[in-house]
């Protein structure tokens, strides 16, 4: 079932769209609580999907200059600073998440 027909997501102006994406990035940069293996567990998708998108929707820079754009920092510091080991529970929920974007 699609959940999503009808919602006009693609009839958004461009402005208020860049300000909602800018508002979730801001978000995420705020809550590094909010490992991305458990938003990959909940969602099926995380800080680094944010980056790979933004380089699929044209941004110039390579791969590390998207993921500093959308972790505020390098990412090797967020993931020395921020991340924690992931356990066996989330490596778990993120497979089982992540083969639900392949349906």
């Amino acid at each position: 079932m699609d959940t999503n027909a009808g919602l006009g997501v693609n009839e958004l102006p461009d402005a208020v769209a860049a300000a909602a994406f800018r508002r979730l990035v801001h978000h995420l940069q705020h809550r590094h609580d909010a490992q991305n293996i458990d938003l990959m567990g909940l969602s099926g998708f995380c800080r680094n999907c944010l980056a790979d998108w933004i380089m699929e929707a044209g941004f110039e820079g390579d791969k590390a200059a998207a993921r500093e754009v959308i972790h505020g920092m390098p990412q090797a510091e967020w993931k020395a600073t921020r991340q924690s080991p992931a356990t066996e529970e989330q490596l778990k929920q993120m497979e089982e998440s992540v083969a639900k974007n392949r349906a």
